[in-house]
């Protein structure tokens, strides 16, 4: 009986491994890039046609092989990157499993032309998989990889790839991944002669992304950088009054290398609890830095996917990165245009002289910044409230910051021994819907905790014996029926946390409102207590709580700078 079982020729294994590894001409981009960076490059130029399916060209200013080299870089698991199993850890290379180029070559006519030294040079021409020729040619120092007619001889694999205007953005995503891990090295990418990318080398990483997607991305970026043991986490996430529910951008970034990692983003979006609306996503741009046998890059051919030694440590470290971020006053709205991204619009600390502050607010409890801002307080429209900062005008949303104000404190409230209640000399009778009367008996400890002591009567109707007073002007029967109106109806849906949800409905109901005067004490109480926020640059709807007019724009208005 002669054995089933048969070694694969090279070709057909070298086939199957292009289908790990190319997936589509994007895949043959990434990988051609990523070895031009490996090399050394300074300047990358990547030129397609037809979305990739007939052309793909990627030159580079890299060190370039020598003859030898250029051979065995064609041969199944030939690299430089790594010789024994152990420096799998750690290893600091893109391409490090030595599969990209003949992978490639195995589904394509394939051609490496390559010099190290400006002089000799080396061309291999591979077509399917089967070196053609070898010749000695003369170039300038670098690499230029050519791969025409991808999938030519694998049929089935080619009909499955997408249209030409989907293959094009995906080879531009591919280089853009890469220019953002990259700043420092020049990028193009030309699609049937039309420049779809061109940015040269940059100083910083926000510089980079101003000239891939302009400043209508950059400016909306606040900076991360936060360390917690072995895990340093740097890079960008956007203001969350410009998060939207599409149009996200999520890059990840471990160790230099690009990766796919769901529950980081995840991570990412979960520090944004409670500043943007539900369904919102914001972008984010996470580099982490972390020791090399704290990750597992090689679980994947094509590099995309690692695995943490601790995930659960990594995911909480990304979100109290984010926070932190989104926590300065520096996450405010600025109203001047192009502020130069990245950079603190506040030139010094924030702070209000708030002489005359009610007692709750003692000087000496006071954080450093609310002590030093200048009068006046002024409130305009009965909705806003201005004063000077230390580098121009700050401007408030009074509803918004009381929003956020109550939210943090309904938060402490619903987690400690909840809010001190006043017992009304008169009870409350009111009447609720059926509705309405399911989501209080679902809440009422929550109902509870934040003062209202609820009993049901008869019928539809509930005698109310307690209430919160969170300030002069609540309206403790109004606040209860809109909160247990939004409750029911689910006005306040998609928020993951119960205790977040129905702290943001209270805080919505029971916050002043846009249209109420208020007095000077009042106004000083309210922006200090915004200011000693934890989150106080936005309201848990995601709109801000405070924008600011920097003195330079001021200036500029005015014809004085």
């Amino acid at each position: 009986m002669s054995p089933r079982i048969a070694v694969l020729s090279d070709q057909v294994a070298d086939q199957i491994a292009a289908g790990e590894v190319v997936e589509r001409p994007a895949s043959v981009v990434k990988e051609l890039v990523e070895n031009a960076l490996d090399g050394g490059a300074r300047r990358v130029a990547v030129v397609i046609e037809t979305g990739g399916k007939t052309l793909i060209r990627v030159s580079d200013d890299g060190e370039g092989m020598s003859r030898a080299d250029a051979e065995l870089a064609l041969a199944r698991h030939a690299t430089s990157k790594i010789h024994v199993a152990a420096d799998l850890i750690g290893v600091g290379t893109f391409g490090f499993r030595g599969e990209a180029l003949p992978a490639i070559a195995s589904v394509s006519r394939f051609e490496i032309e390559t010099s190290p030294d400006g002089r000799s040079g080396t061309r291999v021409s591979v077509v399917g998989g089967k070196l053609e020729t070898v010749e000695e040619v003369v170039r300038q120092r670098g690499t230029t990889v050519v791969v025409r007619g991808l999938f030519f001889n694998t049929p089935a694999r080619r009909k499955f790839l997408r249209a030409q205007a989907t293959e094009t953005r995906a080879a531009v995503e591919a280089v853009t991944v890469l220019a953002l891990i990259r700043p420092d090295v020049a990028f193009s990418l030309t699609s049937d002669d039309r420049v779809l990318l061109d940015v040269g080398p940059a100083a910083r990483a926000i510089d980079r992304v101003h000239a891939l997607w302009g400043r209508q991305v950059a400016d909306t970026l606040l900076p991360v950088k936060h360390r917690e043991g072995p895990l340093e986490v740097t890079g960008f996430a956007q203001r969350p009054a410009q998060a939207k529910p599409a149009g996200r951008k999520g890059y990840v970034f471990v160790r230099g290398r690009p990766i796919r990692d769901p529950f980081i983003v995840r991570a990412a979006e979960a520090g944004y609890r409670s500043t943007i609306a539900p369904g919102d996503r914001p972008s984010v741009f996470l580099f982490l830095d972390l020791p090399g046998d704290a990750v597992d890059v090689n679980v994947h051919p094509t590099k995309l996917e690692v695995r943490f030694r601790d995930k659960y440590f990594v995911e909480r470290v990304v979100e109290e990165s984010v926070r932190r971020a989104l926590a300065p006053l520096d996450a405010a709205v600025s109203l001047a245009p192009g502020h130069r991204p990245g950079v603190p619009p506040w030139s010094g600390p924030v702070g209000i002289e708030l002489g005359g502050a009610p007692d709750l607010f003692p000087a000496d409890s006071l954080t450093p910044d609310t002590r030093h801002l200048t009068p006046p307080l002024l409130q305009v429209f009965d909705t806003y409230l201005l004063f000077q900062s230390a580098s121009g005008v700050a401007i408030v949303d009074q509803h918004s910051a009381h929003e956020r104000v109550l939210y943090e404190g309904v938060m402490r409230q619903l987690s400690g021994d909840g809010a001190p209640a006043q017992r009304l000399l008169l009870p409350l009778t009111l009447e609720f819907t059926a509705p309405e009367l399911e989501a209080i008996d679902q809440h009422r400890e929550l109902l509870q905790r934040v003062g209202y002591e609820i009993e049901g009567f008869s019928g539809r109707t509930v005698v109310v014996h307690t209430a919160p007073n969170p300030h002069p002007r609540f309206d403790a029967t109004r606040c209860l029926q809109e909160l247990v109106a939004d409750l029911a109806g689910g006005r306040f849906g998609g928020w993951a946390n119960r205790l977040e949800r129905f702290a943001a409905t209270f805080a919505c109901r029971a916050a002043i409102k846009a249209g109420q005067r208020l007095g000077p004490e009042e106004a000083r109480e309210l922006v200090t207590q915004l200011l000693m926020a934890t989150l106080p640059a936005h309201d848990v709807h995601g709109r801000p709580t405070i924008v600011q007019l920097p003195k330079d724009e001021l200036e500029r208005r005015f014809g004085r700078a």
